[in-house]
């Protein structure tokens, strides 16, 4: 799912010519990362290697206060440099001097040291800051949803912003150091292990620690009144659920869905190989939205992920993310399809192993609902652009790209191919022409004009047919298709489309994103 700073991209393309695609010759910090789909997001100049935020957070104001340490390598001369961040700045030192800073955009913080930074260089940025998350508007929305008893830090591609100083974008991955005090009775929930839990003086501080590299937009923080289950799996790592006590008629059907987590991940480590992180789990805050997303280590979802019933395909999606999207992810936003296309297919392999329909079976029935004529196939989902780059094409016609790899180089090679990616490259990040060059070298066949067909061209592919099914299995015609029977797992399926629909800020996050089910 997703939320943009930048909203028209007429904007965008004005604000690429406007910003340096990289750090800059000279001694000025890039104010982005060079990104063309988000030009003012992460910046130039350094690399961050590892976050310490130690935060006080009051439920009923929504003021937080907070301390973030910043640990980074410089990897130009720097006289100054920016930081994405939109609360109250009160301080910042860097290498334990006071630096000037000043504000410009609507997220940059420009942070000047005492002395130049020189290239190579080893730095600690401190940051002191505080304020109220939900009263931080930029592009007229906030990242940080107000609950009845507390706050969630939940969004992608950004929502570093709302809540600590950050290079925030998945090029520039860190591990993190996560120390929370809130309110007696109130809990703090976020990425990883939980380290430590102590009281003082009526406050509790909550410390969690991350300790795999993790995007800014993947790491979340819950605060509020939480159910908690723990356990471990065979191998040890540790499960951590959380619920909001208040989930009404939401929370039977949240807890039959999430407490298959474990189950749920130790068929993943068959199908992608082991699991990369430290932790599992899932949570389930009282917010209002309809999304998820794969926050490493534990998912958020929303309740009403769950209004119609447990569904343990939302959970297959976003634990799939854990290899796809958060261990290996992408280079650039337009990469998408290396995280959606790889996490809406594992639903399928779900849906094989569960025996409620084959991924050929979904392949054919979802390539049945979009007739040549239908705008779901002028989405291009290797470079789907700004405004498309979560439309369901990006998901289901990427599923479809995979389903035909699968049928391209046959079983053995393909399995062989979703375990060996994640393995060679992960916790880095990759864009779509790395994985074509992968399955190329690993399959021994060329494989461009597949993947072009599927990803990059603007028109509806001849259906893709089951490697050895012949014409009455699996490989329907054009005229036939519209006939082909709906798989038993397509209704929970679809029900999961608005992991990736927000669409409630006026924008065009939600077209063509609603969880409709064609028939």
């Amino acid at each position: 799912m997703h939320r943009r700073f930048i909203v028209p991209s007429a904007l965008a393309a004005t604000l690429l010519l406007a910003i340096p695609a990289a750090a800059a010759p000279g001694t000025v910090g890039a104010p982005g990362i060079g990104d063309p789909y988000y030009p003012a997001s992460g910046n130039g100049g350094y690399d961050v290697s590892h976050y310490d935020l130690r935060l006080k957070y009051r439920p009923t104001t929504d003021l937080l206060e907070g301390t973030t340490t910043i640990l980074a390598t410089t990897t130009q001369e720097l006289s100054r440099f920016n930081l994405d961040f939109g609360l109250d700045v009160s301080e910042v030192r860097v290498n334990g001097r006071k630096a000037r800073f000043a504000t410009s955009g609507d997220h940059e913080l420009e942070v000047t040291p005492a002395a130049p930074l020189t290239k190579g260089k080893d730095v600690s940025v401190v940051v002191r800051y505080a304020g109220k998350p939900s009263e931080l508007k930029i592009n007229g929305w906030t990242a940080w949803a107000r609950t009845p008893d507390g706050g969630v830090a939940a969004q992608e591609p950004e929502s570093a912003v709302w809540w600590y100083p950050s290079n925030d974008h998945p090029l520039d991955k860190a591990t993190y150091d996560v120390s929370v005090s809130v309110p007696d009775g109130t809990q703090a929930i976020s990425n990883g292990v939980l380290q430590s839990q102590s009281s003082r003086l009526g406050w509790t501080r909550f410390i969690w620690r991350s300790d795999k590299p993790q995007a800014t937009y993947l790491t979340t923080l819950a605060i509020g009144r939480f159910d908690i289950t723990t356990d471990r799996t065979a191998d040890g790592l540790p499960v951590l659920n959380a619920y909001s006590k208040d989930l009404g008629p939401n929370a039977g059907a949240a807890r039959a869905s999430i407490e298959r987590t474990t189950e749920v991940a130790e068929w993943l480590t068959e199908v992608f190989g082991p699991y990369p992180f430290n932790a599992l789990g899932g949570y389930v805050p009282n917010v209002t939205s309809g999304f998820a997303l794969e926050t490493q280590t534990r998912p958020f979802y929303s309740p009403k992920q769950f209004a119609g019933g447990a569904n343990v395909s939302v959970v297959v999606h976003e634990l799939a993310h854990q290899w796809y999207g958060d261990s290996v992810s992408v280079d650039g936003w337009k990469d998408i399809w290396i995280n959606e296309g790889f996490a809406r297919y594992s639903q399928w392999l779900w849906s094989e192993r569960e025996g409620e329909g084959t991924a050929q079976e979904l392949a054919d029935y979802t390539y049945a609902q979009h007739p040549a004529d239908d705008p779901f196939w002028k989405v291009k989902p290797g470079d789907p652009g700004p405004d498309d780059q979560f439309d369901i094409a990006v998901y289901d016609r990427g599923a479809l790209t995979l389903q035909a790899l699968r049928n391209e180089v046959g079983d053995v090679t393909f399995f062989q191919l979703l375990k060996g990616w994640p393995a060679e490259q992960a916790y880095g990040n990759a864009n779509v022409g790395d994985f074509v060059r992968y399955a190329e070298r690993v399959s021994g066949k060329p494989l461009a004009a597949l993947f072009d067909t599927w990803l990059y061209q603007p028109s509806r592919p001849a259906l893709p047919a089951a490697a050895d099914a012949g014409v009455a299995e699996g490989a329907l015609s054009a005229r036939t298709a519209a006939r082909v029977e709906r798989p038993a797992s397509w209704q929970k399926i679809a029900a999961t489309n608005t992991v990736h629909d927000h669409g409630d800020h006026g924008d065009q996050a939600g077209r063509g994103q609603a969880g409709h089910d064609h028939r």
